[in-house]
């Protein structure tokens, strides 16, 4: 059996990266999702079965959620209108989900399209000027920490289930209006995906330790105000934590296609 690679270094196997292209490329599919939680290695295949594409004359592309983000000017003034924790890009009802839809429309016609970019260490999205333009594709990649993943039940934001909740969301507004953008906003940006690949991790405890890992690969690269440290880190991630374990329990019957991991990201199927 040949060994498996780690994700945040070399990449996933090889065998994986042929099955998911070859899942990819199933008739009637041109826009497909590789949803995992923060870490888990799921840019890190999209980039893969997209390199693997090309280099079989399939013309293919990427797109990740992170790029629909919105500006920060936006998330600021929701900031001031709505909740204080909506400054931070991630969670639902931070994204251009019409930007997203549009462009993934124009990726499944075949028209030209220029791919939004979202630059994380000045926290907003390039000018469109600066966005790379692709013309036609026979297969789009679409991925994101938390596609498909369905709202929770209103008596279920009641409770917080973290310091950031309890500490600074205490009477659950902006957990009430994440989940509601989630209900309202994303089902048609989740209904543009033909297939959809879910990388499950062992539980979300392993989330926080895969993102330190990126963290201080990152850090190892750059340094000043952007990079974190565990403290800031462990806050951050409790701001996704929610939705994500919305995701763990509900994907995994959602998903066309289910890939476990344990907790050194390889594949246990």
């Amino acid at each position: 059996m040949p060994s498996r690679m780690h994700p945040t270094a070399a990449g996933f196997d090889a065998s994986l990266v042929e099955r998911v292209l070859a899942d990819a490329l199933a008739p009637g599919v041109k826009v497909y999702g590789i949803c995992g939680l923060q870490g888990s290695g799921k840019s890190t295949l999209a980039s893969q079965v997209v390199a693997l594409a090309r280099s079989r004359g399939v013309r293919a592309t990427v797109l990740s959620v992170d790029d629909a983000y919105l500006g920060r000017r936006e998330r600021q003034r929701l900031a001031r209108h709505v909740h204080p924790l909506l400054a931070t890009r991630g969670p639902p009802g931070t994204h251009d989900v019409a930007l997203a839809c549009a462009t993934l429309d124009a990726l499944r016609s075949g028209t030209p399209v220029a791919l939004p970019r979202f630059d994380k260490p000045t926290d907003t999205r390039l000018a469109p000027s600066r966005w790379p333009r692709v013309g036609a594709v026979d297969l789009a990649i679409f991925e994101g920490w938390f596609l498909a993943t369905p709202p929770q039940a209103p008596d279920e934001l009641r409770e917080p289930i973290n310091a950031v909740e309890r500490n600074e969301d205490p009477d659950a507004t902006w957990r009430r209006y994440c989940n509601q953008a989630l209900a309202r906003d994303y089902p048609p940006l989740w209904s543009r995906l033909d297939r959809l690949l879910f990388l499950e991790p062992p539980g979300f405890e392993a989330v926080l330790e895969w993102r330190w890992q990126q963290e201080q690969a990152m850090r190892s690269r750059r340094s000043g105000p952007h990079a974190m440290d565990r403290p800031r880190l462990e806050r951050f991630v409790q701001l996704f934590e929610r939705v994500s374990r919305q995701a763990l329990r509900t994907l995994p019957g959602i998903a066309d296609r289910t890939v476990r991991l344990d907790a050194q990201r390889r594949p246990l199927d």
